[in-house]
């Protein structure tokens, strides 16, 4: 877990000389005032916060020299408005105070999951990726945050924090690894090593067992690297459960495109497209890390798509899983062959919910920018994922999956299509209808399909950008928070 220390406290503590305390600077129409607890805010009588270049605009950060003393000043624009706001409030604290071991915050919190947020928020951003560097970074000296609350906060869900913020971390470290680092099976070895928790098992299958089981998607994908495919199967199963969560996720751990070669510039960043597998498996472990009386299956499809003589090409045409065939017009649309696996294994256990994970189509960066992720499914798949997601305040939209765009993947010589080339109508939609196509029916004798949901984030995996609230720039761990809460919901906790 984070080593952090994270505390919530009613009164103000006596600081330490290391210790800053921060307080927030609220505007109304007419002036900028001042937040918090009766002690601290006396502090600050008689400043005049204009002049002193402090601002009351959300997430703006400045410092100021009291009584011979430092206090940090955070804008919050009128207020915090939400649990949303605390969040990122706590990760602009967090950016911006890593230089000093230990901070107060007393922003005058409105509810206990505001505090609990502040803390969270904290916590994401303490995070740093410098082990390929030669030499030795400046490291984070933040170790001890307070928040003052009148709410009490129970250790549990402190724990909780530290629990999330360490899984955040953990995909953090998996995506921003090279792929030189991180081959197939280096990859299903760090997570098995993460593993050791009580009703955990993982299962890695090699090529043998891949061809066993008949997942045509990962072998076909994975055949023209040296560093064949795998799938890491992780199971727990709690003492008592009362539903069953699957979760699937596209692994390329390196995406040249195949035999549609990618240029250089596309090819820059492919080693995020690993992204969904490393969000669900470490999601899987962070549930049974917090004993949640849930069964999760969770499927990470993992391969490295390589040009070589044995690579896929362009117009071949392979046998499913689950029986319908697939003409692979397109070697770079890899990762819907990858999840069809892993969705068609998912389906035969009849779960509760399936949710999958991918960084699946650059459409939907240009349907919805940088920051929301697209979600499509069926039955109360997509409403599960959006309720989840809004409790953690993760960034989604909801997408459609048009019948009618169900024609763009049909094939002239086999049941579907992987991609039509130089159709780039609805991108990120299709690669939903497509990966629908290997989701299961309730029954023999339904046509509802089971509960699904299928996140592309693609958008949101990686920030390219300046870090803001509580993300920070390169890998992002996006979704694992959500997923979490999606067990947690599903389970009644």
């Amino acid at each position: 877990m984070t080593s952090i220390k994270l505390t919530a406290t009613a009164k103000l503590p006596v600081a330490k000389a290391d210790t800053i305390v921060i307080n927030a600077l609220a505007s109304s129409a007419k002036s900028v005032k001042a937040l918090g607890s009766p002690a601290s805010i006396e502090k600050l009588a008689g400043l005049n916060f204009k002049l002193l270049g402090a601002s009351a605009k959300s997430e703006a950060i400045s410092r100021v020299s009291v009584d011979g003393g430092v206090v940090g000043l955070v804008g919050v624009g009128a207020a915090i408005s939400s649990d949303q706001h605390a969040r990122e409030i706590g990760g602009a604290i967090g950016r911006a105070f890593t230089d000093v071991k230990s901070i107060v915050v007393d922003l005058a919190l409105a509810s206990e999951s505001q505090t609990l947020a502040l803390l969270e928020g904290i916590a994401l951003v303490q995070y740093s990726f410098d082990r390929y560097k030669s030499a030795p970074q400046e490291r984070r000296a933040l170790s001890n945050v307070t928040v003052i609350s009148p709410f009490a906060i129970s250790p549990k869900a402190i724990e909780r924090i530290q629990v999330l913020s360490t899984a955040v971390d953990s995909v953090r470290d998996l995506v921003n690894t090279p792929a030189n680092d991180l081959t197939p099976q280096l990859l299903a070895e760090q997570i098995k090593a993460q593993a050791k928790i009580p009703g955990v098992v993982v299962e890695i299958w090699d090529e043998k067992r891949l061809a066993k089981e008949n997942c045509v998607g990962i072998l076909s994908v994975g055949k023209g690297s040296i560093h064949p495919p795998r799938l890491i199967k992780i199971t727990y199963t709690p003492k008592v459960s009362t539903a069953h969560l699957a979760l699937v996720g596209k692994g390329i751990t390196f995406d040249t495109g195949g035999l549609n070669l990618k240029p250089i510039a596309g090819m820059i960043g492919m080693k995020y497209d690993m992204a969904g597998s490393a969000t669900i498996g470490v999601a899987a472990l962070a549930i049974a890390k917090l004993g949640l009386p849930i069964k999760v299956t969770a499927f990470m499809c993992v391969a490295e798509n390589m040009v070589s003589g044995a690579a896929l090409k362009p117009t071949d045409v392979i046998k499913m899983r689950n029986g319908k065939t697939v003409e692979v017009t397109n070697p770079d649309a890899e990762g819907r062959l990858v999840l069809a696996d892993g969705l068609s294994l998912a389906s035969d256990l009849k779960p509760d919910l399936i949710v999958d994970v991918a960084t699946l189509t650059g459409a939907a960066r240009v349907a919805l920018g940088n920051r929301y992720a697209g979600l499509m499914g069926a039955g109360n798949g997509t409403q599960a994922v959006i309720d989840a997601a809004h409790d953690t305040s993760e960034l989604l939209w909801a997408m459609p999956l048009p019948e009618e765009l169900t024609e763009v993947i049909k094939s002239d010589i086999a049941d579907l299509m992987n991609s039509r080339i130089g159709n780039p109508s609805g991108g990120m939609l299709v690669g939903g209808l497509f990966l629908r196509e290997f989701v299961g029916k309730k029954s023999a004798s339904s046509d509802e399909y089971l509960n699904w949901a299928h996140i592309d984030f693609a958008t949101s995996a990686n920030n390219d950008l300046a870090a803001y609230g509580h993300t920070l720039k390169g890998a992002t761990g996006a979704m694992v928070r959500t997923l979490v809460r999606v067990a947690e919901r599903l389970s009644g906790k």
